[in-house]
């Protein structure tokens, strides 16, 4: 899928900007704060109506505007579909050739997004919290089945929370709610195992081809308790062992919500010991990675990548240059593009011109 044509009205820092388009690489160069970001921010915004930069859709809206609206022409194979979304502060609404979107799993569907952002950076030495945004992300856009499973989840806990915070616990309603968290808990942590049993068998593949050099990283799932068919034991007992704790501090310790994952290269742990070239190149094959797991061409993502380019060396810069320029559509911004590779958008103060004589 490819996006061929977007349009901004008071979305961040554009009153109005229209911009087309090509498959293959797309490269944003300009200062840093002249608005690139805005541009992909807003592409990565069409796959699940949510911003990598602010939860709050209220900072999307140019400032002394009431309404932002990011309108944008999605190609995938022979189909053409166009994607509205209006954003307010009493919401937003999301149109998809004109007709109300009412899961927001089909807009993943129409425009699937991969993102690295600077952050991105440090997501092996971060908190577990991105570790699992990464899973969730990425599983969401795979199945609206774990769409399903975690939104249960999440309603589930918050429930056992609120009865965790009763001045006088009623310990029966605890014990039904966490028999049903316990429940809902197996057919994620088995998604999750899955998921990252698959992206083991591309990431090497990435790395090598950015790096250039023979790497080994292997992924390790740190699950809140064994994945395996004792699995609905082993959480019962867990939570059993966790209640008193649980009741004290009111707020449950244990479950998916706790989940993390680790990540090894060339047998240790990237985190404790990779240095800042390392954590970067392994965090960009680890966001790149999903890509490959589609097979169905025609499905396979768009890639946005933020400031991808800053920190590496003229050689790895080359390397992944020639990589992003497989993928069927990609875009990166960067302050500074001497390369003639791909077409190539200049950003300044007076709007966006496409370089002429640029191109894949």
């Amino acid at each position: 899928m490819i996006v061929t044509h977007l349009e901004l009205t008071d979305f961040r820092s554009y009153h109005r900007l229209q911009l087309d388009f090509d498959s293959g690489l797309n490269v944003l160069v300009g200062q840093n704060g002249i608005g690139k970001t805005n541009v992909v921010e807003a592409i990565n915004y069409l796959s699940l109506a949510r911003s990598f930069r602010t939860a709050n859709d209220a900072l999307l809206v140019r400032r002394g505007s009431e309404l932002g609206v990011i309108k944008a022409t999605i190609a995938q194979s022979a189909s053409i579909r166009r994607i509205t979304i209006a954003l307010s502060g009493n919401g937003k609404k999301i149109l998809i050739n004109d007709k109300p979107v009412t899961r927001l799993s089909e807009l993943s569907n129409v425009a699937n997004v991969l993102v690295f952002e600077p952050r991105d950076v440090i997501i092996f030495d971060d908190l577990p919290k991105a570790r699992r945004k990464f899973l969730d992300i990425a599983l969401i856009k795979h199945s609206s089945e774990y769409l399903d499973a975690i939104s249960r989840y999440e309603r589930l806990l918050k429930e056992r929370n609120e009865i965790l915070k009763q001045e006088r616990v009623n310990l029966m309603q605890l014990e039904v709610v966490t028999e049903q968290l316990i429940n809902a808990s197996q057919p994620i942590v088995i998604w999750r195992a899955k998921y990252l049993i698959n992206v083991n068998s591309v990431i090497n593949k990435v790395l090598k081809a950015i790096k250039g050099s023979e790497h080994h990283a292997k992924i390790e799932y740190l699950p809140f308790t064994s994945v395996g068919p004792d699995f609905l034991i082993k959480a019962k007992e867990l939570y059993d062992r966790t209640k008193e704790g649980d009741l004290k501090r009111k707020v449950t310790s244990v479950g998916p919500h706790r989940d993390d994952f680790r990540l090894d290269l060339n047998e240790s742990d990237i985190a404790a010991f990779g240095s800042q070239g390392e954590n970067r190149l392994l965090a960009i094959a680890l966001k790149l990675s999903p890509y490959f797991l589609i097979e169905e061409k025609e499905k396979r993502p768009i890639v946005v990548l933020d400031d991808v380019l800053s920190e590496l060396d003229n050689d790895t810069q080359d390397k992944l240059i020639l990589f992003l320029m497989k993928l069927d559509q990609t875009f990166i911004t960067t302050t500074t593009y001497k390369r003639q590779s791909g077409t190539i958008y200049d950003v300044g103060p007076q709007g966006i011109q496409r370089r002429l004589g640029y191109g894949n």
